[in-house]
């Protein structure tokens, strides 16, 4: 039998299993846009459980999964972050009131975890986390029946996951032709591989490092931050060498002198000089053999990692700020606003339009339901309207609303930042909730979302076939091309989602690009689409999106 001790144990592994293994499942996620944060998220939901569980001293199953849930529902990020949390609340619904739990008990709590998660996807898609969840269940149920032992079943139930993760490529043939299983399937059977090393051999897995712990002042990572795991070295060298005509040796040799030290080679030549790029442990060396093609003109050697932990810091620092001023207060007000923005300028712009407090977040850096709740919570009126901006970010708003009992929350499925913009704007409050609900529809209906970013991986999505770097056009989430140039990417952008309805055109600058490479780009844009439609400017100061345009 399953007691709460050993299902606390088991939850822990679980943690440690997927923390552990999370840059892998970040990987598995094969869009090339940055937004490989599957493990992530799934990790940081399942680790908010660790600290709620460090508080109890409770010996019941019963009510361990109880408090795994609860915590997992306001830890809840993305939606393969909500999704698991939805599998522990039904899981914790078929074993309350129970002290210790049999086969049958943990296939029974199974599957209502599956019924609920099933439920809460407006459009369940096999091939993913809920195919791998339901046939583990179907596999425990056949097992169940044969032996009524809760290792026994639970081991059966993981060999389902495994075997249904398996099955995921034929499902979708997007997984296929990538050669990779499903992100969130992916992660399940992690969690569910931990938990089993503590109901089979009474084992915590160790993680090779710390999981990851949601403290009350826990705050997203920048996307700079995001990957640390993924820096094997700590030098970024760049250096720029002048070619001297006594050495005849080809500049190829350089670069394979540099690949024996380091990774991220690139070595460009021409007539005059050599321009590198290396990442490495020994700046000196590269400098040495770059030497040996002539003298150094430009160097330049920046530590990545300290970058990184600096980055971390000041992102942490502001979230920290942004925290303090999330107290609790009255609902006096009849209506208010909270949205989901990254960048400093798109911030500003909501607050304008009336949101009293912003979240930091979005593309690689979903925030936890918690984190959505406090807004919540911090905005003192009876309606609260809150903008996701972002279709990872949709679940986990939507769980805040069975968490709030002294006001009500309408989450607004805005996808984007403009249908935000849009949708706001649309707000009339003369208009009752379902009549403002319409309202904002038909204004995000009529926007379209245009998006400059980069491919934070190699693939072949969409009919094109994407190296990492490349700059990918994206209108509404569909990959319509890949360019070289930022600017010329968004001036073609722009002129194919124009029409001849078209009246106003926003572009919106994020903090890679200059205010005068903005400006360029939009005189580039009014070259290609006429002087009668009307172009505004906005310095989002957005990361991750070189320009985010808005047409309607």
């Amino acid at each position: 039998m399953i007691n709460g001790t050993c299902l606390k144990n088991a939850v822990i592994s679980g943690s440690n299993n997927i923390s552990k293994n999370r840059a892998y499942v970040d990987k598995l996620n094969i869009f090339p846009v940055p937004d490989g944060d599957t493990g992530t998220n799934m990790s940081m939901t399942i680790s908010s459980a660790i600290n709620a569980l460090e508080k109890t001293n409770e010996d019941a199953v019963g009510l361990v999964a109880k408090t795994v849930a609860s915590a997992l529902l306001r830890g809840a990020r993305g939606n393969s972050g909500v999704i698991l949390s939805l599998l522990f609340r039904g899981f914790a619904k078929g074993l309350e009131g129970l002290e210790e739990a049999n086969g049958n008990d943990l296939v029974d709590a199974l599957k209502i975890g599956v019924s609920e998660a099933y439920k809460a996807v407006m459009k369940p898609t096999e091939g993913t986390i809920l195919t791998v969840a339901r046939l583990a269940h179907e596999r425990g149920k056949m097992a169940a029946h044969f032996n009524n032992d809760p290792v026994y079943v639970w081991s059966e139930m993981y060999l389902g996951a495994e075997e249904a993760l398996k099955t995921t490529p034929e499902l979708l043939p997007v997984l296929k032709k990538a050669g990779v299983v499903d992100a969130g399937g992916k992660g399940l059977c992690l969690i569910f591989e931990g938990m089993l090393s503590v109901f089979r051999d009474g084992v915590i897995m160790d993680g090779s490092s710390e999981p990851v712990k949601i403290e009350e002042d826990d705050v997203f990572r920048s996307a700079a931050a995001e990957f640390d795991d993924d820096i094997t070295f700590t030098y970024c060298t760049e250096f720029i060498v002048g070619r001297s005509k006594l050495v005849k040796t080809p500049p190829s040799k350089l670069r394979s002198a540099l690949e024996g030290i380091g990774d991220c080679v690139v070595v460009v030549d021409d007539e005059e000089i050599i321009k590198v790029h290396v990442h490495t442990e020994e700046p000196g060396n590269a400098l040495q053999e770059g030497l040996k093609f002539g003298q150094l003109l430009t160097v330049k050697v920046e530590n990545m990692k300290e970058q990184h932990r600096l980055a971390v810091e000041e992102n942490n620092q502001k979230m920290m700020e942004n925290k303090a001023n999330l107290e609790k207060v009255e609902p006096e007000d009849e209506v208010g606003f909270v949205a989901v923005a990254a960048g400093e300028g798109l911030c500003d712009l909501f607050k304008d339009l009336g949101c009293l407090h912003v979240i930091t977040g979005g593309q690689t850096m979903n925030p936890s339901t918690e984190d959505i709740l406090e807004a919540i919570l911090a905005t003192p009126a009876k309606k609260v309207y809150v903008f996701p901006n972002n279709k990872n970010i949709i679940m986990s708003a939507e769980q805040t609303i069975s968490l709030v009992t002294d006001r009500q929350v309408i989450v607004v499925p805005t996808k984007t930042i403009p249908q935000g913009i849009a949708a706001m704007l649309a707000h009339n409050e003369d208009l009752s909730i379902e009549e403002n609900l319409k309202a904002m529809q038909e204004q995000m209906n009529k926007v379209s979302t245009g998006q400059i970013t980069f491919a934070a991986r190699d693939s072949e999505f969409g009919g094109f076939k994407i190296k990492e770097g490349d700059i990918i056009s994206l209108v509404n989430g569909k990959l319509v091309a890949k360019e070289k140039d930022s600017l010329k990417a968004v001036m073609k952008l722009t002129k194919s989602m124009v029409n001849r309805d078209t009246e106003f055109v926003t572009v919106i600058y994020g903090e890679d690009i200059t205010e005068e490479q903005a400006q360029q780009a939009v005189k580039m844009i009014k070259s290609k689409i006429g002087s009668n439609i009307d172009v505004t400017l906005i310095n989002g100061q957005q990361p991750i999106y070189h320009f985010i345009v808005s047409v309607e």
